[in-house]
């Protein structure tokens, strides 16, 4: 099965899942007689948040205030992916606009990216009761999302923010120390490790390691870019 045959199946079963077995389809879509295999994404990542943005698959769709899909670049060479929204992206409908986020975007702004740069997500699109951390059960549910979100925005890299992050997207169950300085692959795409900036807000003695590991991502991936 190829990718795109891949992508237009997930995409159709989420489509089920939410809406049932009838497909509806305004009068701008048209519909080409044969499927074309080049490796376009089959809908638009604001196609995508507006089918899935009123899912209630788990009991967390029912305690939140938004649905935190995304934001930034469509197309950016880099996402950036959290566990969950807080509270602050639950009332905002926007990941990562607390402390943390903001201390993310001036690291950003360290190896010269804005948010506008970049994409960032989290692995669950509605926040956890207290911040708990992320069940197995919801994780279950909500990664195919991601997962659809990664296929069109097609990144260089994914950075997880964070150990749950971490140990949620590459099934390892280490310490973040231990990950940080390898990269891994995340459904073929290079993944790489390091703290979630709240963390940092809570010691400060992980910034000098946290900047270590944005300098690496800024020397691999955006200089050699360049």
């Amino acid at each position: 099965m190829s990718p795109v045959d891949d992508s237009v199946r997930r995409y159709l079963k989420q489509t089920q899942e939410l809406f049932g077995d009838t497909l509806y389809l305004d009068g701008t879509v048209s519909i080409p007689e044969q499927i074309s295999m080049t490796p376009e994404p089959a809908i638009k990542l604001s196609a995508f948040h507006e089918q899935i943005r009123h899912c209630e698959k788990c009991a967390l769709g029912k305690t939140r205030t938004n649905f935190v899909f995304g934001d930034g670049n469509d197309n950016a060479d880099l996402v950036f992916v959290g566990e969950a929204p807080g509270k602050q992206e639950d009332l905002l409908g926007i990941p990562f606009v607390g402390r943390a986020g903001k201390l993310l975007d001036r690291i950003l702004e360290a190896i010269n990216l804005k948010r506008s740069d970049i994409y960032i997500c989290n692995v669950l699109k509605c926040r956890p009761p207290n911040n708990r951390d992320p069940l197995a059960g919801e994780i279950e549910l909500c990664e195919p999302y991601l997962q659809t979100q990664l296929e069109l925005i097609k990144p260089k890299v994914i950075i997880t923010l964070g150990r749950v992050a971490a140990k949620t997207l590459l099934r390892l169950d280490l310490p973040l120390g231990q990950m940080r300085k390898n990269t891994y692959l995340y459904h073929g795409i290079d993944t790489v490790v390091t703290y979630h900036p709240a963390a940092l807000l809570r010691n400060p003695n992980l910034k000098k390691p946290a900047w270590e590991d944005f300098q690496r991502i800024r020397d691999t991936y955006l200089i050699a870019a360049g």
